[in-house]
């Protein structure tokens, strides 16, 4: 009876080691042709972030994309049947307390809200986190991956505290507190990606973290916009923004008049209005790391130079994006009193952004970085389409524009306004300036998210 009761006794201890064993087995069966990517932000502004996910289900994995769904991602992401969106619940601060209180409490609910939505979703090979913001992402991910046996893939786009310095200043609780969290589990990821060769530099000789270099790239559908897309697109925005509409109608009712173009309705052919505005356009998360009052400082500038007799285009400025700062640079707009020039601040359904970047003469960027580590994506996007830029200079932006060669780099409102005058003296003269940017653009060869992607991502994860 003793000895029936060896081989029992010898199932039950090794029994739940062999469950165990199979049980990883079959999670990393599931697991292995699936990547969970963690947004803890809109994931309809998280371009980069849209990308991966894209790139991944084109290479063959299913995607479960967490972040929170405040505007609407690419049509592309939609309606991929590899691509599940989760959404994530974006709880605002409380309207009491002390700031330090109300930001504890968020950040809290956050690690608990992720933590629950992570274990839920199937396994994965890999957890793709953006950071910022990795507070508290970044350790919640590493402990599910610990428990699922998921390698944690930390795309490093700033960092997080610089950005939270912006406001409270460096030297704030909070701010130190961030820094020592980001340096101490950014250490925890399996692969790090980062955006410039400099936050590489930095990340390996100050965080003790390696990292590869992934540069943002512009995906295929930012390009020049044809002039007959052009005239749909004016068309469109007219009905809501002004400033796309035409100065004064047709004398012909069979002509289609915006602002810019006109569309014979008999033939469909499209041209361009003769002593047209010229379109400059800016984007913007309006946050403190980006000084729209430069800008219109020069704009001023600019309209003297038109009432001094300067022979200077009319100009219409379109700032798109959505922000904290809006309503600030919203009411400075109001108060000036521009003649020729128009501002309009609309916020673009995703795909007519790219439509208006191929439709515009010229970009201007005032994005600086919170670090000075990285570049900004709408000079990609901007090149992509083509487009000539005035990009507000600071220390890395080297690495994506060339002054003088594929765009202009500024410092203050006079520089910029010289520039714009530079730019615009022979508008729209095919030999200008402008268009000798905007050739050198189309004459370079431009290297797409996707393929960039596959020779610098898709190896890494396939090696791991």
């Amino acid at each position: 009876m003793a000895v029936s009761l060896v081989p029992l006794l010898a199932l039950s201890l090794f029994l739940p080691p062999l469950l165990l064993v199979a049980w990883k087995h079959w999670r990393w069966g599931l697991a292995a042709r699936h990547v969970i990517v963690v947004v803890l932000g809109d994931v309809g502004r998280s371009p980069r972030m849209q990308y991966h996910a894209l790139s991944l289900a084109k290479s063959g994995f299913s995607v479960t994309l967490l972040g929170f769904c405040n505007s609407k991602p690419h049509d592309e992401l939609l309606q991929s049947d590899r691509i599940q969106i989760v959404s994530l619940t974006d709880l605002q601060r409380l309207a009491v307390g002390p700031h330090i209180l109300q930001y504890g409490v968020k950040v809290v609910f956050q690690a608990v809200h992720l933590l629950w939505k992570l274990v839920c979703a199937e396994p994965a090979a890999y957890i793709l986190l953006q950071n910022p913001p990795g507070l508290p992402a970044i350790a919640v991910c590493w402990f599910v991956g610990c428990l699922c046996g998921s390698k944690l893939v930390v795309d490093w786009h700033n960092y997080g505290y610089s950005i939270m310095g912006l406001v409270h200043g460096p030297s704030h609780p909070l701010v130190l507190l961030a820094k020592w969290y980001e340096k101490l589990c950014g250490r925890l990821s399996h692969l790090n990606l980062c955006v410039t060769n400099a936050m590489q530099d930095d990340l390996a000789e100050n965080w003790g973290i390696k990292a590869v270099t992934v540069y943002d790239k512009p995906a295929s559908f930012f390009k020049e916009t044809p002039l007959d897309l052009q005239h749909q697109l004016f068309m469109k925005l007219s009905r809501t923004y002004p400033v796309f509409r035409a100065c004064s109608e047709s004398s012909d009712p069979g002509m289609e008049r915006s602002a810019f173009t006109e569309r014979d309705a008999l033939s469909g052919a499209v041209t361009r209005l003769c002593g047209r505005p010229a379109l400059l356009v800016s984007s913007t998360s309006w946050t403190e790391d980006e000084d729209f009052s430069i800008l219109l400082a020069a704009l001023e500038k600019f309209e003297q130079l038109i009432d001094s007799g300067e022979s200077l285009p009319s100009l219409v400025c379109v700032i798109t994006g959505k922000g904290p700062l809006k309503d600030y640079y919203s009411r400075l707009i109001c108060q000036k009193r521009f003649r020729h020039i128009q501002v309009c601040t609309p916020w673009l359904e995703a795909e007519d952004y790219p439509l208006l970047l191929g439709s515009a003469d010229l970009g201007v960027c005032l994005h600086r970085s919170s670090s000075g580590l990285d570049l900004p994506m709408k000079v990609v996007d901007m090149f992509g389409c083509c487009l000539p830029v005035c990009a507000v200079k600071f220390q890395c932006l080297h690495e994506l524009v060339k002054h003088e060669e594929n765009g202009l780099v500024f410092e203050d409102s006079e520089e910029l306004a010289v520039q714009l005058q530079t730019l615009f003296s022979e508008f729209p003269d095919p030999a200008g300036k402008l268009y000798q940017f905007r050739k050198s653009l189309q004459e370079s060869e431009q290297l797409r998210w996707d393929e960039s992607w596959e020779r610098t991502v898709l190896p890494l994860i396939s090696d791991t």
